[in-house]
């Protein structure tokens, strides 16, 4: 079994920051990639941010400039540094994973619980 448990989330004003942290635990031989997404109430679950094993990090052109994708191999973490956050960055914030269990296993995904953000204008 794999966890995915993020921690962070917050009430913040317009122009304030966050950091979003995930940590992986659990059976785990590899992560091919760690990302970011998020549910706005009323709409559909969006990708933030992406940071594929030993690959470039990308973004969503709404955030691009303002939210960085980090992660800590060591600690099979993914963490979301956000800055000047608007109002419409208010959402539920999930951790993914694709991610394999052992050795000659294919890469599943895996989903944290969500962590909530609220901006305030």
């Amino acid at each position: 079994q794999v966890q995915l448990v993020e921690s962070g989330g917050g009430l913040v004003q317009a122009g304030g920051s966050l950091r979003l942290s995930c940590a992986a635990s659990g059976s785990i031989f590899s992560i091919t990639a760690m990302n970011w997404y998020r549910q706005a109430p009323g709409k559909q679950r969006e990708w933030v941010a992406s940071a594929p094993n030993g690959g470039t990090t990308t973004y969503a052109d709404s955030v691009k400039g303002r939210f960085t994708i980090s992660r800590d191999n060591a600690k099979n973490t993914v963490y979301l540094q956000m800055n000047a956050l608007k109002p419409e960055d208010t959402a539920l914030y999930y951790c993914h994973a694709l991610l394999i269990n052992g050795i000659g296993a294919s890469a599943r995904n895996y989903w944290g619980q969500g962590t909530q953000v609220t901006v305030s204008s």
